[in-house]
């Protein structure tokens, strides 16, 4: 009886979330293998197996999973000062990873073996607790410039120097925006906010204009993508072949879709077309019909991550929720926006969706984390229910 009080006094996850969560984990793994399945069998590279992608991403799929449900058992309090063992390890990877050999101008891979852990992911994840906590900690002061918002300021600007070196636009692009959001959602003075994002903007001008000069082959590659937004038909078989490439995906998808395993530019056009490009395929497949599904599913997603983050009692997990929600919300903006040519191409995976094991492993790893916030907010309403139920 005893052991059944102390199972119960932590209140329960929120279980549409979780449903949610895998159902967007299994829609990835059907659009990875439509996506992919054409490219592996082809290529000796991949063991001419249909299923190469498919099955390394069923593997990190199922390690993102026990890591959630470890992460959803766990009191999300003890990453107020549990951050530092995930934080300091990011940090050391993030300053090897630069040294190690490159792939399309960017180090962003340890290999271990056929597999491959991308240190910036883990970093995503690793500063949202760090702000989190240290944002809880400095409470009101934290709206004071040095003792508060410049601390946090050093932090993040730290961590994207790190990303930068890779150099990875796009993840940095979306962590220094996440880390915003967090920082708006912690109660900054907002005129000390745009002041500093202003000061940043030219900073990260100069930092960038280092960058090419420092590596000039991995700034280039992505320079070109600057420009094929502008005007992609001007270079159709150059640096703008990828969304040109992107937008005949969307065209001949039409309203309707080609068919599911149908589409024409998975085939050796798109580069990545399971990573990157996802959702062209997911366009081009199931048409404007289904690509809008997809898409309002995962504002249905989000919606409740930010429910559960905001019912939360407590000011730590409340920012470290928000701050998760801003990294999907982010993340799949810059993605979609990109294959669609609303914005430039940065080359930023859409979350649990595309195929990637560290980025499929650390959303997981977040939801885990979301979860057990909603069990603190949940235990917190057990009272007022039972109550409700009493009179």
């Amino acid at each position: 009886m005893k052991k059944t009080q102390q199972n119960g006094s932590r209140g329960r996850p929120d279980f549409l979330l979780l449903i949610l969560t895998l159902l967007l984990v299994g829609f990835g793994l059907v659009m990875v293998f439509s996506a992919s399945s054409n490219i592996a069998l082809t290529n000796p590279k991949f063991h001419n197996d249909a299923l190469y992608f498919t099955k390394r991403q069923l593997i990190w799929a199922v390690l993102g999973i026990f890591a959630m449900l470890f992460l959803m058992n766990l009191p999300y309090q003890i990453f107020k000062k549990g951050f530092i063992f995930l934080f300091i390890p990011v940090i050391v990877m993030l300053m090897i990873v630069p040294t190690i050999g490159s792939l399309n101008g960017a180090s962003s891979w340890f290999r271990i073996g056929t597999m491959g852990i991308q240190p910036t992911e883990i970093a995503k994840l690793a500063m949202i607790l760090y702000i989190g906590a240290l944002i809880t900690k400095k409470g009101e002061k934290f709206r004071d410039f040095k003792k508060g918002l410049l601390p946090v300021l050093i932090i993040v600007g730290f961590i994207c120097f790190l990303i930068m070196m890779q150099p990875d636009l796009g993840s940095c692009l979306v962590l220094a925006s996440c880390a915003g959001i967090m920082i708006i959602a912690g109660g900054a003075n907002l005129k000390q906010v745009a002041v500093s994002g202003g000061v940043i903007g030219i900073f990260a001008i100069l930092l960038a204009a280092i960058g090419m000069a420092t590596n000039p082959d991995g700034w280039a590659y992505r320079v070109a993508r600057f420009t094929a937004y502008s005007d992609p038909l001007a270079d159709q078989q150059g640096s703008g072949f990828q969304l040109v490439s992107s937008l005949q995906a969307l065209g001949h998808g039409g309203f309707t879709g080609a068919g599911f395993g149908e589409s024409v530019q998975k085939l050796h056009y798109l580069d990545y077309p399971y990573n990157d490009f996802i959702f062209s395929v997911i366009a081009e497949e199931l048409g404007f019909i289904g690509a809008s599904l997809f898409l309002l599913f995962y504002l249905l997603f989000l919606w409740r991550a930010l429910i559960v983050a905001l019912r939360c009692p407590d000011h730590y997990g409340t920012i470290v929720g928000v701050g998760i929600v801003g990294l999907f919300g982010i993340q799949a903006f810059v993605n979609v926006g990109g294959v669609t040519g609303a914005i430039p191409l940065t080359g930023v995976t859409l979350p649990f969706v595309s195929y990637g094991g560290s980025s499929l492993l650390v959303c997981l790893m977040c939801i885990g984390v979301l979860l057990s916030i909603s069990r603190e907010a949940n235990k917190q309403d057990k009272p007022e229910r039972a109550k409700r139920h009493h009179h």
